[in-house]
């Protein structure tokens, strides 16, 4: 290899000002207010780091490693908090843009002392230090699970195999500046060759060059779309080609802004940019390639960009420091059950897009044990108390809110009841009353607690015998005194209740027989 091709820091990151760039146009939890089709866009405040952030990569349990290229080291972010947590590790002098292969560890390319460091991220400890010429710029998994390196001062790509981690075969020769690589799902890599102006695409299987892509302006990074095309963000057009991976040939460009640096794909399929010049943020609708409303504003001069699983854009902002947090408004496209008693307690779940860190409300009462995916697109919630009638069902998370209209209807619910009636005690011959009270009580079925202050008919045959309320054990008393003749010429009693309504529940009908016993 050649070691003689090294890159000083500001070729390959320019931490000076850039031509034409801007102050940044709201600080970073500022709100995105420019007219467009868009929504208003909410970014996070940002995350401070160390100094000078490049590249991104979510390691194995989710969080998120941060090269600090200022700081020679790597910091982990907790995306469930959006805080730095545990001790930097310690990397090689400039470390840029790195990734994660398969095997869990990490590929940190260290640009100026021209080697990379190998974190294993479970435990967060350096493995290795594997030696690279010429000035590492970028890492990427190719689909063997080894990884590609591209040389920023050298004009080439080197392998590494990550289970020995060694470098292996010869270097793979690029334009020049190579920096961004990108693998499609064909296996194809494409690698952007910041100074010489085009992309080599490379086959990852044989590890030689297909051929040479023209017509770019200083690319810089390249990520690939559901859709299977290679979206190239170029720095000195403020634009991104859009490479169709099969024919290898540029379909179009589309205007970006100012001095695209990082581009990535997200899991919803649009592509972002990190532009570096005007200090925000482009979203490219891949399967329009046109771009989604106002440019979002972020830190100073970002750099590079991921997007996690639930939708939420992590920014490097490498003049100011830090990472900021993009949040999109959430969506809801279905809430089920979409009914439910008024006294809540139903469990619904409601699905749309962007819902980590949400609340609920219904009907404008708060809803309780809120959990979210992981993915950001469906919650489940346990409805409070409401009013009968149809109720508003609003989301609201960090990035905005959203309301369901008349999303759930609450309904008085209907309880069965039962009656039980006690047997009237008498000695046939003479007649004699043992018991001087007829009994019924009342229970609702579904609480299993009995009813108070409902009226209760006891009637024998066609005698009414009386009403009486049921007091706070749900128990009706009539006096048996006067009517054990009808009593027991109708060989028992009837017990009714007709029903009723009441704050919670609507309470059904029962009745009962009560017989005639002699002891």
């Amino acid at each position: 290899m050649n070691t003689s091709l090294q890159s000083p820091p500001q070729d390959l990151l320019r931490t000076a000002s850039l031509p034409g760039q801007v102050r940044p146009t709201a600080e970073a939890h500022e709100v995105s207010r420019a007219a467009g089709p868009a929504l208003m866009i909410l970014a996070i405040a940002p995350i401070p780091v160390g100094t000078n952030p490049v590249g991104l990569a979510f390691i194995p349990n989710g969080d998120l490693y941060v090269a600090n290229s200022g700081s020679s080291n790597v910091q982990t972010i907790d995306t469930a908090t959006d805080t730095v947590i545990g001790a930097a590790i310690p990397t090689g002098t400039t470390p840029a843009w790195l990734t994660v292969a398969p095997n869990g560890n990490a590929y940190v390319p260290n640009n100026i002392s021209n080697n990379v460091t190998v974190i294993n991220t479970a435990t967060s400890t350096v493995l290795t230090t594997i030696p690279l010429s010429g000035g590492p710029a970028a890492a990427a998994v190719i689909p063997s699970g080894n990884v590609y390196v591209s040389r920023f001062g050298a004009n080439s790509v080197q392998e590494i195999d990550t289970t020995t981690n060694t470098v292996v075969g010869a270097a793979i020769p690029t334009g020049s500046g190579p920096v961004g690589i990108a693998v499609a799902p064909n296996g194809k890599a494409y690698v952007a060759n910041r100074n010489g102006n085009s992309v080599t695409v490379i086959n990852t299987a044989t590890a030689a060059v297909i051929t040479t892509i023209p017509g770019l302006n200083q690319p810089n990074f390249v990520a690939i779309a559901p859709n299977g095309n290679a979206y190239v963000a170029n720095i000195g057009a403020n634009n991104v080609s859009v490479i169709d991976t099969t024919t290898d040939t540029i379909l179009t460009t589309i205007p970006v802004g100012t001095n695209p640096w990082g581009i990535t794909v997200g899991p919803d399929g649009n592509a972002y940019t990190a532009n570096r010049g005007s200090n925000n943020v482009s979203v490219i609708d891949t399967t329009t390639n046109t771009t989604v409303g106002a440019p979002i504003p972020v830190g100073s001069q970002p750099i590079a960009l991921v997007v996690a699983p639930n939708n939420k854009v992590y920014v490097t902002n490498i003049a100011s420091a830090n990472v900021s947090v993009i949040q999109f408004p959430p969506t809801i496209s279905s809430i089920t059950p979409n009914q439910g008693p008024i006294t809540g307690g139903t469990v619904v779940t409601i699905t749309g897009t962007n819902l980590t860190g949400a609340s609920v409300d219904i009907g404008g009462n708060p809803a309780t044990g809120v959990t979210v995916n992981s993915t950001g697109t469906q919650l489940t919630a346990t409805t409070p108390p409401g009013a009968a009638g149809p109720a508003d069902v609003t989301v609201t998370t960090p990035g905005g809110s959203t309301t369901l209209v008349g999303g759930f209807t609450y309904f008085v619910p209907v309880h069965a009841t039962s009656l039980t009636a006690t047997p009237a005690l008498s000695k046939l011959f003479p007649p004699h009353v043992y018991f001087p009270f007829l009994t019924a009580t009342l229970t609702d079925q579904v609480t299993g607690l009995p009813v108070p202050n409902q009226p209760i008919l006891f009637k024998a045959g066609s005698n009414v015998l009386g009403i009486a309320n049921t007091d706070a054990q749900g128990v009706a008393r009539v006096n048996e005194t006067l009517t054990l003749t009808l009593i027991l010429l109708n060989h028992g009693y009837e017990v009714s209740f007709a029903g009723a309504v009441t704050p919670t529940a609507i309470l059904s009908p029962s009745s009962a027989h009560g017989e005639v016993i002699e002891p």
